[in-house]
């Protein structure tokens, strides 16, 4: 056994949320094997927030037309978000193109759920945001379906080796990582094709005189300037576990599972370490 995993926690208290003021996710894909619908419900415990954001591809609809595959943590998922929702969270569910089944109902209010194809969110310092899954402004998915669908099957045996590589790296005590989100930064291909939708969407924005854009789409999460706006991208829950959360003075912090356990790790290493006071 390594050091690692005969690591633990001092205090055993249950920890207190975190108020913020807004979460975004997107691409979870649940009904898919690779959904990493445990991590993403402990993400969700840690959070008491006024508004979350559901940015597309949250039920993978493809999947499940070709049979159902749901185990309970998908349905602990859904019954977390109901929980928030319930307690007084506002959550808005942005369709996306794995869940266009859904775009049918767009503009639905089910109590303090709403159901919408975009949104524009405004900022505790002001800011217009563009929130938007994305598909629209890829050209594969929109005018070349049947790419798509040849795409999604290579990567899905990309996200099954990353399944199996992550359920060795726990046994032997190491953290989450991401083969396929590695590969995507290595093909020149993907590289482009990131830059590409990035600043199609970064002009949606300008030409609506909006301050920036959150999306999805991609699994690709990140924060930057693109185009003289602010783009950001929730990223997913199937290969990296990435989440955006405004905070209340509007500032917005790119959250990724990886380094939070990195930082859960080191601090539990330290309280051993520590002599007792």
């Amino acid at each position: 056994m390594s050091s690692v995993e005969r690591l633990e926690p001092v205090n055993k208290t249950k920890p207190r949320k975190q108020r913020v003021r807004t979460l975004w996710i997107s691409d979870v894909h649940l009904g898919t094997r690779d959904c990493q619908a445990e991590h993403l419900a402990r993400f969700l415990k840690q959070y008491h927030a006024d508004r979350i954001y559901l940015v597309g591809d949250i039920i993978d609809g493809w999947k499940l037309r070709g049979g159902i595959y749901w185990p309970q943590a998908h349905t602990n998922v859904i019954r977390r978000l109901l929980t928030m929702s319930k307690r007084g969270t506002e959550v808005i569910y942005v369709t996306g193109n794995h869940d266009e089944f859904l775009r049918r109902y767009s503009a639905l209010m089910l109590g303090n759920i709403q159901l919408v194809d975009e949104a524009v969110h405004e900022t505790a310092d002001g800011r217009r945001m563009l929130v938007i899954h994305g598909d629209q402004f890829d050209v594969i998915t929109r005018y070349h379906k049947w790419l798509a669908f040849l795409g999604d099957s290579a990567y899905e045996f990309t996200l099954t080796l990353n399944r199996w590589l992550n359920h060795w790296r726990g046994r032997w005590g190491y953290g989450y990582w991401s083969l396929s989100a590695y590969l995507k930064h290595k093909v020149k291909s993907a590289v482009n094709f990131i830059s590409d939708f990035e600043e199609a969407i970064a002009h949606e924005c300008v030409k609506r005189g909006l301050d920036g854009v959150v999306c999805g789409h991609i699994h690709h999460a990140e924060i930057r300037q693109v185009g003289g706006v602010e783009y950001l991208n929730c990223g997913d829950w199937v290969e990296s576990c990435t989440a955006l959360i405004e905070h209340w003075d509007g500032s917005i912090e790119l959250y990724r599972l990886a380094d939070a356990q990195a930082r859960e790790l080191e601090a539990r290493a330290v309280e051993l370490v520590e002599p007792a006071a």
